[in-house]
């Protein structure tokens, strides 16, 4: 089943692996850049399904930066066309990614382009609105950014003129404006000098001069540049191809625009027009991880389950070498039993799907996938159990009462298939259950497996940039132990299961900053999860307290549900909506209220 929530409060800490990164320069001066030699630094962002991408990055002196830079995270929002020409209105996401990754070179952490755009979407903000201060500021402070860019830019026909603002989000503070002006051509230039002021002024102690800053950096065609992000922008699929293929045609060398095709082929799921793509990311290169999930999904769509699991399993072999102890990726783990399962490894499958299982205790996807293994091995009962349990996570979803009995039929239990057909055609009318003829054959089941297609970009690249830094500083007890990293080290241990280890950071946060609104809102889930539903409300109201947010009170009318409290629950949703009255889980859950759905509904998402 569909679902973001796990990703948004997952930043844990890694040994990863380093990248090479990309400067830009006008097709005239390519040469004759000062930028134009080979010189690297390290990790950035920018991504989305479509193929949003940003600049790779590799070693090579980002060192210091790394070691001294202010380790803030930072949320970036396009900078506004001000002047008249609309000519130049991609420039307006085209400063958003070379922001992205000017920050990324210094060792910062970015949220991405299409990180930024699932959240506006969430809240059910246009993409496109100009947003007020305040309502960036609250977006940051969901995301737990350090900090947000945003500014806007001007061209009189002859200069281009860059305007860059800095707001601080805790405590909230606008830091003063940043100007650079000059020739349109120069706008790579421009831009790298902003930065580069960006991050000295916030940083008195900051160690690179401008000129070794700008020495990071490998010289790109500005052609090539504007071709890019026009494609990463485009509305239809033939213009977003057409614009990567010219960025490739101009600089064949740049990995992001071949990505970039890979991710819009396989948003269309061509796959076979996708793996080429996908082929010329390099196992260095930062995009390589997305790329290997990816090139998995491909190979289980294209029925190749041993090219598929080779993929997965180096995937899971890069993350747990890499992560912290005991953190699994679910979606990593439930792809990857698929593809062991489609070759009779039923024993690893299913210990790969109790595992995903046990991480993400609201996905009905993995015991629904553990119930199709056990219809393969004859187990009937099994089968009817886990399809029970997926049940009892989505009671919404026909197909998981469609399967539950039919595995009763085949189990000789026809009194109860009886009673679950009939408790099935009450909840969803006489249309919405089908008759599910199921025998033990793989080839008769594998059309019903749940593949996961997509896993967060953010999650794997914060998940390595955070174990960089964490690496360069010598371990995690240094001079960034602040409540912020407490909190990010809770959302870690919680999204992998370890409830005990993630209470524990929560309450130092909350020692340290008693109104952490997020800290609340963690400790709600742990408590819901744990069953202790009147101390999830007192957390949540606490949360609440501290800040108004319509995903808390979403989350805090879904455990008014599972209590059976429904006019609670409608009053939270309906001040969630009043909030944000675009916000999809709310609008959801609203409609689920009204059309007198059982109560006990298990609660989805959590901490944000």
């Amino acid at each position: 089943m569909p679902r973001s929530y796990i990703h948004e409060f997952l930043i844990v800490f890694v040994a990863g692996l380093l990248f090479p990164t990309w400067n830009f320069c006008s097709p005239q001066s390519t040469q004759s850049s000062p930028n134009a030699s080979s010189r690297s630094t390290s990790g950035n962002a920018a991504g989305n399904a479509a193929g949003a991408t940003s600049a790779d990055a590799s070693s090579g002196t980002t060192n210091n930066s790394k070691n001294n830079s202010s380790h803030g995270i930072y949320l970036v929002f396009p900078f506004q066309n001000s002047g008249p020409s609309s000519r130049l209105d991609w420039l307006s996401e085209g400063l958003e990614e070379l922001t992205i990754q000017g920050l990324s070179s210094a060792g910062e952490q970015v949220y991405s382009h299409s990180w930024r755009l699932g959240e506006l979407e969430r809240y059910g903000i246009p993409t496109t609105a100009k947003l007020s201060r305040a309502t960036m500021l609250h977006v940051a402070e969901d995301l737990d950014a350090d900090f947000v860019v945003f500014g806007s830019f001007n061209y009189d026909g002859k200069n281009l003129t860059i305007d860059s603002r800095l707001l601080r989000v805790n405590p909230a503070a606008l830091l003063p404006p940043l100007h650079e002006s000059g020739p349109l051509e120069t706008v790579m230039d421009l831009h790298t000098r902003l930065i580069w002021r960006m991050l000295s002024e916030n940083d008195h102690a900051y160690p690179l001069s401008l000129t070794e800053f700008g020495q990071m950096h490998k010289a790109i065609r500005l052609d090539a540049f504007e071709h890019y992000i026009r494609g990463l922008i485009a509305n239809e699929d033939e213009m977003r191809v057409r614009e990567l293929r010219e960025a490739v045609r101009l600089e064949p060398e740049w990995v992001e625009p071949n990505y970039a095709l890979g991710e819009a082929y396989f948003t269309k799921r061509d796959c076979v027009s996708a793996l080429p793509w996908y082929a010329k990311v390099p196992k260095t290169h930062e995009r390589y991880l997305e790329t290997l999930f990816s090139v998995g999904v491909c190979r289980l769509s294209m029925n190749q389950p041993d090219q598929a699991e080779e993929a997965f399993a180096t995937l899971q072999t890069l993350l747990r070498g890499s992560s912290a102890p005991g953190v699994d990726f679910p979606e990593v783990l439930n792809n990857l039993a698929i593809a062991k399962a489609r070759q009779n490894k039923f024993a690893a499958a299913q210990e790969d799907l109790r595992r995903a299982s046990s991480l993400d205790p609201d996905e009905d996807d993995y015991p629904f996938n553990l119930g199709l293994i056990a219809m393969r091995q004859g187990d009937f009962n099994g089968a009817a159990g886990q399809f029970r349990e997926a049940s009892h996570r989505e009671p919404d979803i026909p197909e998981d009462r469609s399967l539950l009995v039919a595995a009763l039929e085949k189990a000789g239990k026809q009194e109860e298939a009886d009673q679950e057909r009939n408790a099935a055609l009450e909840a969803f009318g006489p249309n919405g259950v089908t008759t599910t003829h199921l025998d033990s054959k793989a080839d008769s089941l594998t059309h019903l497996e749940r593949v996961t297609t997509e896993i967060d970009p953010e999650t794997l690249r914060f998940e390595m940039e955070s174990a960089e830094a964490r690496a360069a500083t010598g371990g995690p007890q240094d001079a960034r132990d602040t409540p912020a990293m407490h909190l990010r080290r809770a959302r870690q241990e919680l999204s992998g299961g370890q409830l005990d280890a993630a209470e524990r950071e929560y309450h130092v946060t909350l020692a340290a900053d008693k109104g952490n609104a997020a800290a609340h809102l963690g400790l709600g889930e742990i408590a819901r999860r744990q069953g202790r539903l009147d101390d999830s409300v007192k957390e949540l109201l606490l949360s609440l307290e501290a800040r108004d947010s319509a995903v808390v009170r979403t989350t805090l009318a879904r455990v008014y549900l599972e209590q059976k409290k429904t006019t609670m629950a409608r009053a939270e949703v309906e001040r969630a909506l009043k909030l944000a009255p675009n916000y999809t889980e709310a609008k959801q859950l609203l409609e689920h209220l009204q059309n007198g759905k059982p109560a006990e509904v298990p609660p989805k998402g959590g901490p944000q």
